[in-house]
């Protein structure tokens, strides 16, 4: 019989909490969990208990939400999984990326110990997903930088890093305008009072929001 998959709500929890205090570099509390989840406040204080009780994250004094080190391995082994169903997607079924987190959502848990090493090998053992972030476990060797577009002064060239991944309307914009990672752009003017950053972008001049431009980050040199 097939393995099924079990603890699905605390996983997606543990890879929240990873994803937000790893990847993005964002302090992590209750709140910010329940609502990158869509779920109450309340289920998620329930969910918090039951993985504080089984060590898997830990909760400071000022309720500042960390994954213990098994907590950490655990999100990790969902994340590379959920990554490398990201890869296969966009680069051997051919979706188009800004599909790619949601489809990969429903996948991760269907990879395996033995199907997870044919993936790797088929993909060619990709180091980074289709987003920009790195995969766990593989050969990637970079470390993630804070920076974001948002800080960024006129003047400046860089190219994107990464991009925020789980708002599909966001991804569906920065494909119809270009915003990959890889892609070179240069700052033009940055306009707080406005709420705008304008950025040539392929030879063409964009304005962006500073919420879409605090979604894409860049490298720190």
């Amino acid at each position: 019989m097939p393995k099924q998959v079990t603890n699905v709500a605390a996983d997606d929890a543990l890879t929240t909490i990873y994803r937000l205090s790893h990847d993005e570099q964002e302090e992590v509390i209750a709140a910010r969990v329940a609502e990158r989840l869509g779920i109450k406040p309340a289920s998620v204080a329930g969910m918090l208990t039951r993985l504080k009780r089984d060590e898997l994250v830990e909760v400071d004094s000022r309720k500042r939400i960390s994954l213990s080190a098994v907590g950490f391995a655990r999100a990790e082994h969902m994340v590379r999984r959920h990554r490398l169903a990201e890869c296969l997607l966009v680069e051997t079924l051919g979706l188009e990326w800004w599909r790619a987190y949601e489809e990969a959502h429903l996948m991760e848990h269907a990879i395996s110990d033995v199907t997870e090493p044919l993936i790797v090998e088929r993909l060619g053992r990709p180091t980074v997903s289709p987003f920009g972030y790195p995969i766990p476990g593989s050969d990637h060797r970079h470390p993630l930088s804070g920076r974001r577009l948002s800080e960024l002064d006129a003047g400046a060239r860089t190219t994107v890093e990464r991009v925020y991944e789980e708002d599909e309307e966001l991804l569906r914009f920065f494909h119809a305008e270009g915003i990959r990672p890889g892609v070179e752009f240069a700052v033009l003017d940055v306009a707080p009072y406005r709420g705008t950053v304008t950025i040539q972008l392929a030879g063409r001049e964009l304005v962006l929001g500073l919420e879409a431009a605090h979604r894409i980050w860049v490298p720190d040199h």
